[in-house]
């Protein structure tokens, strides 16, 4: 059976946007080569990539295209080609088709074929988007946290989870600190049935 990993650059406060639509685009980041280059690792390292709709639009914006401009550093480029390459799920109720390597979910049932997924699944999978995120750990399907957190603290805009407010235990899988003050933290997401 697979593990869905929620992977989100996030804030001290854990907040993963400033202001709606800046789509984790913001001044408060600070992504260089070497943190690049290990996200770039995770997500190669990745079975299958998962998305919301807004989080996939934003990414299909700009990355399908990356790889070819050679204004960019190595290392985005690189993700330009993993990001394209890589198997992909779209989950939306609005969209009903996508490029680049892209199967689409709709319907009322969209949980459900997650659910069905990660069963049929070897390895982990990548889910971006925080409304997905948050379905997911609701329906007791969501694994793994990988959080990448910056040095500042936004105190407003977009939380990790939408609109969850029970407790959630966490054990640390792993830990790396970079010199640009950036850590990253693997958590597993404790099954609260375990737990009782």
């Amino acid at each position: 059976m697979g593990r869905f990993v929620y992977a989100m650059n996030v804030s001290l406060d854990l907040r993963i946007e400033q202001v709606p639509g800046d789509n984790g685009a913001g001044d408060w980041l600070r992504i260089d080569e070497e943190l690049h280059r290990e996200l770039n690792a995770w997500a190669k390292s990745a079975t299958r990539i998962v998305h919301g709709r807004v989080f996939y639009e934003t990414m299909e914006e700009f990355w399908p295209h990356a790889h070819e401009d050679a204004s960019l550093p190595d290392a985005l480029r690189e993700y330009g080609e993993i990001w394209t390459a890589k198997p992909k799920v779209l989950v939306s109720r609005t969209r009903h088709a996508a490029d680049h390597n892209t199967r689409v979910i709709t319907g009322d049932d969209a949980i459900a074929q997650l659910a069905t997924l990660r069963a049929e699944t070897d390895g982990f999978i990548g889910v971006g988007g925080a409304t997905l995120a948050t379905q997911l750990l609701r329906a007791g399907l969501l694994d793994e946290l990988l959080l990448t957190t910056h040095p500042a603290i936004l105190g407003f805009g977009r939380p990790l989870f939408d609109d969850y407010d029970r407790p959630l235990g966490l054990d640390l899988l792993e830990h790396r600190s970079f010199d640009s003050g950036v850590t990253v933290r693997h958590y597993s997401i404790r099954d609260e049935r375990e737990d009782s």
